[in-house]
């Protein structure tokens, strides 16, 4: 049985490979890469990206991550975690079906709610050089943000998990979409007191590390 994560560190690829820390499954890691960060893509010598050949026989639509497992090919970061986290079990998977909802109705929280404002927060006020930065993007996205989190840490200050009482995917799924957030916007953090400790708790974890040590080593 072999499970194939395509992806770089610094993509959505680091949730799969934070699970899979957790989880303790061997995995063969295909670090693809955006295509946007090659300088020629059509090089003869161009790493694998999101527009090789190769890579768009895994996922047509060019994006990573991607997986593999032993033939069963699924895209989407937040679905691929649910995916792992069900079939090999565990705590970190639902017990049953009503937290199997709750799984799923936090991962797409994320995504819908709270994702494209945490990126711009990212991009507008960090990642981007300053010349590229917008204000008002950034700005427009803090002020988004600032209902989602509360919620966030409403869900939070009960016992410090989002389902179940304990350490779950869908607290892995959660934290790496409002992890974008943090550099951008510690202010709605100091607002957010669950979120801030929760986010902590969750990065302080040795599966975390392993994953984030491996992401900062990786060329930017």
């Amino acid at each position: 049985m072999t499970l194939t994560i395509y992806g770089c560190y610094r993509s959505r690829a680091t949730r799969n490979i934070w699970l899979a820390n957790e989880l303790g499954l061997p995995f063969k890691h295909v670090p693809v890469i955006q295509v946007y960060r090659v300088a020629d893509p059509k090089a003869a010598d161009a790493p694998i990206h999101t527009r090789s050949e190769a890579f768009l026989k895994v996922n047509p639509n060019g994006h990573v991550p991607s997986i593999d497992d032993d033939g069963f090919v699924l895209h989407e970061s937040l679905a691929i975690n649910l995916y792992l986290a069900r079939k090999h079990g565990g705590p970190l998977a639902p017990k049953d079906v009503a937290e199997e909802g709750l799984a799923a109705m936090w991962s797409l929280w994320a995504a819908t709610e709270c994702e494209t404002h945490a990126l711009n927060l990212l991009y507008h006020r960090v990642a981007k050089p300053p010349q590229e930065r917008n204000a008002a993007i950034a700005d427009e996205a803090a002020k988004a943000l600032r209902a989602p989190i509360a919620v966030l840490d409403e869900a939070l200050s009960k016992d410090g998990h989002l389902v179940g009482g304990r350490f779950t995917v869908v607290d892995i799924n959660v934290a790496e979409v409002i992890r974008y957030a943090m550099a951008g916007a510690p202010e709605l953090f100091a607002e957010a007191p669950h979120v801030k400790a929760w986010l902590a708790a969750c990065h302080a974890r040795p599966a975390f590390k392993t994953m984030w040590e491996a992401r900062e080593a990786e060329p930017a």
